[in-house]
């Protein structure tokens, strides 16, 4: 579901674009950043994490790739959304979701993680999340809070899922697939997992309006359903 079908565009924040970097409004207080992954197998990938943005704070989801594009990201927020960066929230430990997250701990912005992939991060040439937890974290953000749940394994033995009551924005990250995708990179993957996992992420949310997968278009809990069909022993 595009975002200009489902807000009146009057009410919509700001947007960007550069060769590195996009923001796409989503609805008044939510927005997808898009970056990009060099890689052998697939090109250039774009990846999309989720900033949400309240009174004059900020929380991103998922790092750009690296640091030089983390830091273009944390800088148009505050240039151009006047919000402090109160947090980075990593969706699981591949590079795609904590590449740039030294340029965030520079900063002072604390990180937060599933403990699973902080574990697994220490394994790897890579930067490692500050604040970890079990289960369920919630944040507080401009006074919303928001919901971080580990509800099992997918596309990693770590994948978290965030979600935004307030605007019913679910962030799937890769565990989630667009419309029409492929399986995409199962490297570190529990195929026999992932559709169950799904399915308890659409039973935890049902009224989420919006789902940001990994990678590709975002759209409506629809691509809860075509994720799981397409993991379907």
């Amino acid at each position: 579901m595009p975002y200009f079908l489902a807000v009146p565009p009057k009410k919509l924040l700001p947007k960007y674009n550069s060769e590195t970097l996009q923001v796409k409004a989503l609805t008044p207080k939510t927005m997808v950043h898009v970056t990009y992954l060099n890689t052998n197998q697939w090109g250039r990938v774009p990846c999309n994490g989720m900033i949400y943005y309240n009174n004059d704070e900020a929380v991103v989801f998922d790092t750009p790739p690296n640091d030089s594009v983390s830091i273009q990201l944390i800088d148009w927020i505050e240039n151009n959304l006047k919000a402090k960066v109160k947090a980075i929230v990593v969706n699981h430990f591949h590079g795609d979701c904590l590449g740039g997250l030294n340029a965030f701990h520079q900063r002072g912005i604390p990180s937060y993680a599933n403990q699973l992939t902080i574990d697994l991060a220490k394994t790897q040439n890579t930067a490692v999340p500050q604040n970890g937890f079990n289960g369920v974290l919630n944040l507080k953000i401009g006074g919303e809070t928001i919901e971080n749940r580990y509800l099992g394994e997918g596309h990693t033995k770590d994948n978290i899922v965030s979600y935004v009551p307030s605007e019913k924005v679910l962030f799937g990250g890769c565990m989630i697939k667009e419309n029409n995708a492929g399986k995409g990179n199962l490297a570190d993957a529990n195929l026999g997992d992932w559709p169950k996992t799904v399915a308890r992420v659409k039973a935890q949310y049902p009224d989420a309006r919006f789902v940001i997968p990994g990678h590709g278009k975002w759209g409506s809990k629809k691509l809860l359903d075509y994720t799981m069909e397409l993991f379907k022993p």
